[in-house]
Parts: C-alpha cells; structure tokens; sequence
C-alpha cells in the first residue's frame, strides 16, 4: 500500500442487535490494515455485580470480569476476574487465567487458508458461504461504500501502526469505554 493512499481500510461499529436477549449490549468492532498489531479477538466485558463481596470496595474501583476468545494469531481462552490477594488486608489484584493452543499441544495452529483449502479438498463446504448470505452482506456494505465515496476527502487517515483514527476510540469513550488493546 502507498503511503499516501486513501483507500478505506480502517472501519469502527458499535452494533445493537434487535432481539430481547441481546437488547441494550452494545457490540463494538473494529478492523483495520497496518495497524499496531495483527489481532482477531472476542472480548466480552462482563458487568459488574450490583452487590460487592468486599463491602469496603467501591464497585467502580473494580475491574471487569473479562473473557477473550483468541481467533488469531496466537488462538486461546483467557478469563480475567478480580481476586483478594493473601492476608489480612482487603485487597484485590485482576488474576487471569489463559489457555494458549500453541503453548499446550507444543504446536502452531494451522492457518485460516490451511483450513480452508483442505476443506475445500474435502467437500465440506461448512466454512463457506452460500450466495444469499454473500449477497445479503453486499446490500449492507455498498451502500456504506457509496456513501464514503461521496464524502472520501472528509474520511480519517491514520499512521501505520497505530491503532487507527482518533474517531475510533470516540466511538467507545462516549460510551465510557475503550478499546481492549489500546495503549495505555
């Protein structure tokens, strides 16, 4: 890619979905080229408890419990949770316990082509999309295409290798959030 280019490649969405279990979570993506670091990821933020185990703590002295899904590239689980470290004192320190593919079975994952292509090879054609379902994501997208278009000198640049636009952390922190692997 150019350094001067201006191709869209950086896109932040904060999605709600329609239905009664999901009404009011907000589900917040982002995606992006050359940015900081190659990461595919679900994180979920759990809320905290209206009631707090140690009385004498705040709840918004507390962190969030956290689960991470790691797709891609070092695929894992990771919980991270609050817990009173050793003593007497009332003190609590973020612990996380994390489940690393490549660290237990002592091999690399195959990659997303890898998978692919042997299951193409195979027939299996459940990692593949029918058309309807290609075409139903084209009626969402190109109009979003259509509109960036019209409005192309007026789209946030950003630096390679930064986390992307400034704009795409405005999204969450109106919200009181940030994005997880932002720094710090």
């Amino acid at each position: 890619m150019a350094a001067d280019a201006h191709t869209e490649t950086y896109v932040a969405l904060r999605l709600l979905l329609d239905n009664w279990r999901w009404a009011g979570v907000p589900f917040y993506l982002r995606t992006g080229k050359r940015l900081a670091r190659r990461s595919t990821e679900v994180s979920v933020h759990f809320k905290p408890a209206p009631f707090m185990l140690f009385r004498e703590t705040p709840v918004e002295c507390t962190n969030p419990n956290v689960l991470v899904l790691r797709i891609q590239p070092d695929e894992g689980i990771s919980l991270s949770f609050d817990a009173k470290a050793p003593g007497p004192l009332e003190r609590l320190e973020t612990v996380t316990m994390d489940f690393s593919y490549t660290a237990h079975f002592h091999q690399e994952p195959s990659t997303g082509y890898e998978t692919l292509l042997f299951d193409a090879m195979a027939g299996d054609q459940t990692l593949f999309h029918r058309m309807d379902i290609v075409e139903a994501g084209w009626q969402i997208v190109q109009p979003i295409l259509e509109g960036w278009a019209l409005d192309a000198p007026n789209l946030p640049t950003y630096k390679r290798g930064s986390w992307g636009p400034t704009e795409g952390d405005f999204l969450l922190e109106r919200d009181g959030r940030q994005w997880r692997s932002s720094p710090s």
